[in-house]
């Protein structure tokens, strides 16, 4: 399994803070490790015996090769410092006290981390719940029931989910082949987890709770080569925007740190599911059945409402109904009675006995486009649910098509159960579920089809862009607007002609350069919506422009009298009546760094919200998928008989812009709004970024 095996198959543990103290966690942790197929060693000078093992004064001594830490916090480095000079590499530190508990906790985090680097060792928690690994009998946790024995391998940052889940498991069966409890993640983290899975014969599925990502990038790069071969399924918590709401552009405001994190869960091929019943369902049926060849599914039911309801579940999931071909029907006309529908969703009739239901299920698993298929039944006194689970299971094995089951009912489907949770046949009391399940398998195959393109580079001027923003450096601006134009003709992305100017004399010099007419902009780092203070004004003729640059000077200094005016921008008109106005920006995430969106822009951008987000930099076939993403995509392609707008050129520009912010991370965010679409080009009119002068 790779470097992290000893953690959850080790030889011998060490359990250090073993006590025989009734209620404590270090009695907890030995008891729990009864059934531990190596040497338990407890460690406390205080003891000879703990639960009728001997015990050892110190962990140095123990020979062990993985250390169970579980004594105060102020005592926790001397053990791990002993552990790594008794060549010990993987430790579990239970113990809290840590980062969550303030500074003085931060800083005990922190002489953590530079033990584990300095003995090279993998350590879990702190504030961990602890380990399991089934294969070999290890419970070193304190939770109060074992994980049953399964294929999943399941991570948690939330010590108490681990136990609710363990709890719940053993009721559902759904079985776990590892399990850890990730703590503070001060050394291990999710991508440590999930390489190291990846790599294991035995886990199947990788599921996980997550409130954080400590490092997006690696994240996303380890998951990438995992999620081909083994699923990876995650529910996130923390999807508000409140992290957003300090973010100075409307990028920042709209990626938001959970948009941040979808994006990052797609690039890597995770599944992001919203619930802990969705993470188990995916699960489920991952870990049991194949993943379909079409999204086709076929429903087989005795009851007309559920066939209805796993209907409707088809249209809301990424799946369709399958055509049966015309073989397909004549078998289904020869094996149901004449009141039986054998179009999909095929209905056998209320009075349907196992023999009817089967042969409907044969025949349309038989069909080459059904790729998935749901059994939905009501208990009938002329079925036997656990024949019919058996039967289920043999056809599903025979035919190696995926399926889910709905047997509907109480205590005569649980009893049908344990033969389709043998067959790895996930069944459910809710049609929903049952297909929604085949949806996980369809999205599955979707990731494991992908094709990773490599990002568009183009020829830019990175000098020339470099420029600009030293010089902002220099005069300690923060934010920048239209001023910072240039930086866009450095990266390739077409602007109108157009000049800052302070003066009214050197604006009428520049609108005579340009043409009548033109559009004239306050320019002010300080004043960020310009046109809700009418610091826009747009056709302007060459005999007005004198007055309205004073115009805009004195509507800035009323709006503002402490603003930094820079001038105005005297800009070229650009023809929008043909074009679409669209959003292009970036922003910086803290976890998993530049990201780009594309959306609807204008006025109304954060109205709409109508956006797409990708991580940068990157590959033009991504940058063409976003534009296909959003609810406006008809608006770009030419609805209601308007020309489509030159969608390579939007494309291109995307890309460009991705290589821009990724070039120069002192970029935080930016946005051009509007970059308007066109038949004939894209147009970036607008501009403003926030820089981060430390790392100019």
């Amino acid at each position: 399994m790779g470097g992290l095996s000893p953690l959850f198959a080790p030889d011998r543990v060490a359990v250090v803070g073993a006590t025989e103290r009734p209620g404590s966690v270090g009695r907890a942790l030995v008891e729990n490790l009864a059934d531990f197929d190596g040497e338990v060693v407890p460690v406390n000078p205080n003891y000879e015996t703990v639960c009728g093992l001997p015990a050892r004064d110190r962990v140095g001594d123990t020979d062990a090769d993985l250390a169970v830490v579980a004594v105060p916090a102020s005592a926790v480095l001397d053990v791990v410092r002993e552990a790594g000079e008794a060549g010990i590499r993987h430790v579990v530190v239970i113990s809290a006290g840590f980062g969550e508990a303030g500074g003085e906790g931060a800083a005990r985090e922190r002489d953590l981390i530079a033990l584990a680097d300095e003995y090279d060792l993998n350590v879990v928690g702190p504030n961990s719940l602890g380990v399991i690994g089934t294969p070999v009998g290890l419970n070193a946790t304190f939770a109060p029931r074992a994980a049953p024995a399964g294929s999943i391998s399941f991570l948690s940052q939330s010590g108490a989910f681990v136990t609710a889940v363990l709890d719940w498991a053993a009721d559902h069966g759904v079985g776990f082949k590892d399990v850890v409890s990730l703590g503070n993640k001060a050394v291990l983290d999710e991508a440590d987890f999930v390489a190291s899975w990846g790599d294991d014969e035995g886990t199947d599925v990788i599921v996980g709770y997550l409130e954080s990502v400590e490092d997006g990038r690696r994240f996303v790069e380890v998951a990438r080569e995992v999620t081909p071969e083994t699923p990876v399924v995650v529910v996130k918590s923390g999807r508000t925007e409140a992290g957003a709401q300090a973010a100075s552009s409307h990028t920042g405001a709209m990626a938001g740190q959970d948009r941040a994190a979808a994006a990052g869960f797609r690039e890597a091929g995770v599944v992001r599911v919203d619930t802990v019943q969705e993470l188990f369902d995916a699960a489920r049926v991952l870990a049991g059945q194949p993943v379909p060849e079409t999204d086709g599914v076929a429903v087989v039911t005795n009851a007309g409402g559920p066939g209805v309801m796993a209907t409707d579940a088809v249209g809301d999931a990424p799946l369709s109904l399958a055509e049966f071909g015309n073989d397909t029907l004549e078998r289904l006309r020869d094996r149901l009675p004449e009141g039986a529908n054998v179009y999909n969703p095929v209905d056998v009739i209320g009075d349907a006995d196992n023999e009817r239901l089967c042969a409907a299920v044969d025949a349309v698993l038989d069909d080459d486009a059904v790729g998935s298929a749901v059994v939905i039944a009501a208990p009938t006194a002329t079925l036997d649910y656990g024949d019919l689970a058996a039967d289920v299971a043999d056809l599903q094995a025979r035919h190696g098509v995926p399926v889910t089951t709905c047997l509907m009912g109480g205590e005569r489907a649980r009893s049908a159960e344990d033969a389709l949770d043998a067959a790895g046949i996930p069944n459910y009391f809710d049609p929903a579920r049952a297909v929604g399940s085949l949806g996980t398998l369809s999205r599955y195959r979707e990731i494991r089809e992908r094709e990773r393109a490599e990002p568009t580079t183009y020829d830019v001027d990175r000098e020339a862009a470099r420029d600009v923003l030293e010089r902002a450096g220099e005069r300690g601006a923060t934010r920048l607007g239209v001023e910072a134009m240039p930086l866009l003709d450095a990266y390739g992305i077409p602007t109108p002609a157009g000049e800052v100017v302070d003066s009214p004399v050197d604006a009428l010099a520049v609108a005579e350069r340009i043409g009548d007419p033109v559009v004239m902009k306050i320019v002010s780092p300080d004043i960020l919506h310009k046109s809700d203070i009418g610091g826009v004004k747009v056709g302007v003729a060459h005999e007005d422009v004198y007055d309205a640059f004073e115009d805009l000077v004195t509507r800035a200094r009323n709006y503002q009298p402490d603003a930094t005016i820079l001038g105005v921008q005297v800009q070229e008109m650009v023809e929008t009546e043909s074009g679409v106005e669209t959003i292009a920006g970036t922003n910086r995430d803290p976890q998993f760094g530049p990201l780009v969106l594309f959306g609807l822009g204008g006025v109304f951008v954060e109205v709409m919200e109508d956006t797409a987000l990708r991580l940068a930099p990157l590959a033009e076939s991504e940058a063409r998928a976003m534009l296909d993403e959003i609810q406006a995509a008809p608006l770009l392609s030419g609805a209601r008989g308007r020309d489509p707008v030159d969608e390579p050129a939007v494309t291109e520009a995307l890309a460009r812009l991705s290589q821009l912010v990724t070039d120069f991370p002192a970029i935080l965010e930016l946005d051009v709004n509007p970059l308007v679409a066109r038949p004939d080009g894209v147009q970036a009119v607008d501009l403003r970024l926030t820089l981060d002068p430390d790392t100019l």
